[in-house]
This record gives C-alpha cells, sequence and structure tokens, in this order.
C-alpha cells in the first residue's frame, strides 16, 4: 500500500510539472503549440525528401487503473472475477512515415493484474504484478483544433516481477512466481492490445483491453490467460 501511495504521488507532482517545463523555450527556441499527440502530426503543405524528413516524436506519463482476470482450465488458477490493478509508465512514440498520422509507441509500464475465483465456498485472490512492453501502432486522426482521437492496436510484453495468491480459507498466502510452493505462474506472458485515446494539446486519456495469448499456468495441460481492461490518463510532451 505505501509503494502504491508513493507512485501515485510522485506521478501526480510530474503530471503538475512537466508540461510546464514542456513548454519552457530551450536555447532561444519556442516550440510549437501542442497538437494532439506529442507535439503531433501536421500535414506538410510540400513535398518532403525523404533525407531531410525529421519524423514527429513525443514522449509521455502515464497512470491508470485495470480490471482484470485470469481465465483457467485449472481450477486453482481460474480466477475468473476481475481484480482491481495499478498501472504506471512512461511512453515514446515516432512518426513511421512522412505525411502520415501513423505512430509506432513504445515504452515501459509496471501493470498489476490477477484475477478473484472459488473453490467450493474458499475464496481466493492472484496478484500477477509485471514490467511491460507495449508495442503499438497509433493512427492520429485530429477531430477538432489541438484535439485528436487515436485509435491503436498491437502486442505487450511482459514480465512477472511479483505478487501474492492468498488463500483465504486457509489463511495462507505465497509468492505467484514461487515454484516450490502450491499454484503458481510462469514469469513471461505475451497478448494483444487494442484501444483508443484521446489527446488534448499536451492532455492524455485512454482505454483499452490486454489479450494474454501466453499460457502462463504452471501446466502445460491447462491453458491459463491474462486478460485486462485498463483506463489510462497522462501527458505528452
Amino acid at each position: 500500500m505505501k509503494t502504491k501511495i508513493t507512485l501515485m504521488a510522485t506521478l501526480l507532482c510530474l503530471l503538475t510539472v512537466l508540461p510546464a517545463l514542456a513548454q519552457r523555450p530551450r536555447g532561444g527556441y519556442t516550440p510549437p503549440p501542442p497538437r494532439g499527440i506529442g507535439y503531433g502530426y501536421r500535414p506538410r503543405t510540400t513535398p518532403s525528401r525523404s533525407y531531410n524528413y525529421a519524423p514527429n516524436m513525443y514522449y509521455g506519463l502515464r497512470f491508470g487503473l485495470s480490471a482484470s482476470h485470469v481465465n483457467s482450465d485449472a481450477p486453482d488458477l481460474n480466477g475468473s472475477s476481475s481484480k482491481s490493478g495499478l498501472n504506471v509508465g512512461a511512453v515514446m512514440g515516432i512518426q513511421i512515415a512522412p505525411q502520415s498520422p501513423v505512430f509506432f509507441e513504445t515504452g515501459i509500464y509496471y501493470s498489476e493484474k490477477g484475477g478473484k475465483g472459488k473453490i467450493g465456498n474458499e475464496k481466493f485472490s492472484i496478484g500477477l504484478n509485471y514490467i511491460e512492453v507495449p508495442l503499438l501502432l497509433k493512427y492520429s486522426a485530429y477531430v477538432a483544433p489541438a484535439t485528436a482521437v487515436e485509435p491503436f492496436v498491437g502486442g505487450y510484453l511482459s514480465a512477472g516481477v511479483g505478487g501474492k495468491v492468498k488463500d483465504y480459507g486457509n489463511h495462507a498466502a505465497f509468492n505467484s512466481f514461487d515454484d516450490g510452493y502450491g499454484a503458481n505462474f510462469k514469469r513471461f506472458d505475451g497478448g494483444i492490445r487494442v484501444g483508443c485515446g484521446l489527446a488534448w494539446e499536451m492532455l492524455y486519456a485512454e482505454m483499452g483491453y490486454d489479450f494474454g495469448l501466453s499460457n502462463i499456468g504452471d501446466n502445460a495441460f491447462d491453458d491459463t490467460h491474462n486478460g485486462a481492461f485498463f483506463l489510462n490518463i497522462g501527458v505528452n510532451f
């Protein structure tokens, strides 16, 4: 809990300070006004040769919540009821071609996933915490001045870094990725991510869903997969 509070406080401070820093002139240069995604996509009025093309880039901070679940053929791994978690991350994006409003976005997140379930009348919860790398293609469509709708599709790769499986009936808890005791999970996860964002000047919000494709259970004969709906807010600069 203390770690979550510290992360939230740090991010709120950054969300307050970074917009002002990003708008400050550097070296006598005054940057153009923000346009949607980072400094956004601006159609060129004249043809641009490949050797003098400078792609638009942006950097961003993200903070949000997720509602996740674990679907499994194994009863002791089937946390099909949703569990809330935290997302905190930083991203960067680059325009992939001249005169194209398509960006490639990647970054790094701390993401909390898992689920809740029951075996008979005994409840249990699964906590799966990951370091996550998204690999997305994002389309930036301007619907108003400085406002863009940005659908995205791609994938994600995750490495498990912690989490607890809690057996409430027996008042027991153990590491989700501990191979030495009880039901456990593989550390690697990967899947498909789809969603849509909304950018207004430097502010950004998005929602999406992760479809886990990797079998994260320790038993190869039982399919076990993550799934998570997420909602993030942040800034681009």
